[in-house]
């Protein structure tokens, strides 16, 4: 289930692409297909990083043949061990409302890409993301969980006063949520509620089989109640 569009990365063959804080490898494992590109997943998590190269593991090319190459390492948003103007493009999705310090982390993201460099970046959609504070503490109330919520139009900020054009916003996931305002109400602990189950199958089913009526759901839901905000930057020459 990716959430940036790396299509409007507008990546090429032979870039350096950092997916920060890649998690499970959703983004990463996209991307090391995506084009012949050295790819670099970055996360706070050894056991996630262990996840996504379990990942790789199953996919052909793992020798890192026909000009793709892949790397993991373990490390922090907030001092990010790279040099200056490392990175083609950088995805960030998913992490920024997890950081105290945010803003550090965008100081880190303008200082290791290139002139020119495309960011995408994806933070929870307000409204949705109130809901669920409002329907249930446990679910950010977690070690390491959501600490902020973000307005779009304070991260759009945040990027712009810290030397980056804004490109474009897109909403996504907008089947989604219902399904963590549901599970936010009846319990987001709970494994038993069949409701929860329930739709839970059909949004697997959904990602795997991309059926048309989906596609169209999504297509009228996305905007009204799409449960990420994506975000697409250039950094300043």
């Amino acid at each position: 289930m990716l959430t940036i569009d790396l299509d409007k990365l507008n990546i090429v063959d032979g870039s350096k692409i950092l997916d920060l804080g890649c998690g499970k490898g959703r983004h990463i494992h996209k991307l090391y297909y995506y084009s012949k590109c050295h790819v670099i997943g970055l996360d706070l998590s050894l056991e996630e990083l262990q996840y996504t190269y379990k990942g790789f593991q199953k996919y052909p090319d793992i020798n890192q043949s026909s000009g793709r190459k892949f790397s993991l390492m373990a490390g922090t948003a907030v001092q990010l061990p790279f040099k200056d103007n490392t990175f083609d493009h950088i995805v960030c999705s998913e992490v920024l409302e997890h950081i105290h310090d945010f803003e550090n982390v965008i100081h880190e993201i303008y200082r290791i890409s290139k002139p020119g460099a495309s960011i995408g970046i994806s933070v929870p959609r307000w409204l949705p993301e109130k809901i669920c504070w409002l329907l249930s503490d446990d679910y950010h109330n977690e070690p390491g969980g959501h600490i902020r919520i973000f307005r779009y139009s304070e991260l759009k900020r945040a990027f712009l006063e810290n030397g980056f054009n804004f490109k474009g916003k897109e909403h996504k996931h907008g089947l989604h949520s219902p399904y963590w305002w549901i599970k936010c109400y009846v319990g987001v602990k709970r494994e038993d509620n069949k409701i929860v189950n329930f739709y839970k199958k059909f949004l697997e089913w959904d990602i795997i089989k991309r059926p048309i009526l989906t596609r169209i759901l999504e297509k009228l839901f996305d905007p009204l109640i799409g449960k990420s905000v994506v975000l697409y930057f250039k950094r300043n020459n």
